[in-house]
């Protein structure tokens, strides 16, 4: 009877790894098209956290069941439990089991993090050390040998604006070059804001009075989404802005038709609202902060 117990046990695991296994295979459906050489690593990590967040899932139901179905007390039987005290073998385990599956988390995401060359403000580090960022190891070239984009992101209430120094062109919709490393050097001229491609796998905050340094590599031509991940104020699900990954070629051919193009005010759709609110064609029932002024720029979306 023991051997059979125990038998049943064995290939109960084994089954319920391979079920996880699979789910966390599933996962990678679940998440938009990978458009940055980055989100290979964010969507392995995913993965991971998914099947062993299944693994722990099912065992837990399926022992509860076992219990439920085979162990339950009878129909009328109302007595106490048995007195049963603790058994320092078993609290050991399952103290020393979730310590060590955070562990092994926490050290895993790390080890993507840096990868992917997430640093945060960097400029004080670079007054002393001055240091490149590092490519992960996911990107599909050496980025020694190819040219890095510099574009500067301004994040304020509530608009994004690029600016492509060497041509200066200032832009409302982001281009990027695919296959290319892309560094970004991003401001906030007012509060924390959160930029956000959820295509790319790629969220970092920006902080005022800071220059966040973020570099990554676009793969995937295509239009995506730029949004603002963190509550920047009352206006701040406007706060949006197309990406656009294209062939170095059509990229190049963009920046020099946009460098032609006088600078207009672009279109903001928080001050247009506020406008509305302000004229009381709007009632919004709170005050709200002035959006600042539409950027002047060469193109806009």
């Amino acid at each position: 009877m023991k051997i059979w117990n125990v038998s049943i046990i064995i290939v109960s695991a084994i089954a319920l790894t391979l079920v996880s296994l699979w789910i966390g295979q599933q996962a990678y459906s679940w998440l938009p098209p990978q458009a940055a050489a980055e989100s290979q690593l964010i969507d392995d990590l995913f993965s991971f956290l998914v099947t062993l967040g299944a693994f722990i899932f099912l065992g837990v139901t399926a022992t509860v069941i076992y219990s439920v179905t085979f162990h339950r007390a009878g129909k009328y039987d109302f007595k106490d439990g048995p007195p049963i005290e603790g058994n320092i073998t078993v609290e050991v385990v399952w103290t020393v089991i979730p310590i060590l599956l955070v562990l092994w988390i926490a050290g895993y995401s790390y080890q993507v993090y840096d990868q992917m060359a997430i640093r945060g403000p960097m400029e004080v580090v670079h007054l002393h050390t001055p240091m490149g960022m590092e490519s992960a190891y996911a990107a599909p070239m050496d980025s020694s040998t190819k040219p890095v984009e510099n574009i500067e992101v301004n994040a304020k209430q509530w608009a994004w604006v690029f600016r492509y120094p060497n041509q200066g062109v200032t832009s409302t919709e982001l281009h990027l070059p695919s296959d290319r490393r892309v560094h970004l050097a991003m401001q906030s001229e007012d509060v924390i804001h959160g930029f956000y491609i959820p295509a790319f796998r790629l969220k970092q905050d920006i902080i005022p009075k800071r220059t966040i340094d973020f570099e990554f590599t676009p793969i995937r031509v295509g239009k995506y989404r730029l949004t603002d991940s963190q509550f920047s104020g009352a206006y701040f699900a406007t706060m949006q802005a197309n990406v656009v990954v294209e062939s170095p070629e059509d990229y190049d051919k963009w920046l020099a038709e946009v460098a032609t193009h006088k600078p207009s005010p672009a279109p903001n759709q928080a001050a247009a609202e506020y406008t509305l609110q302000t004229k009381g064609l709007i009632k919004t029932g709170w005050p709200a902060v002035k959006p600042a002024q539409p950027p002047l720029v060469n193109y806009s979306n």
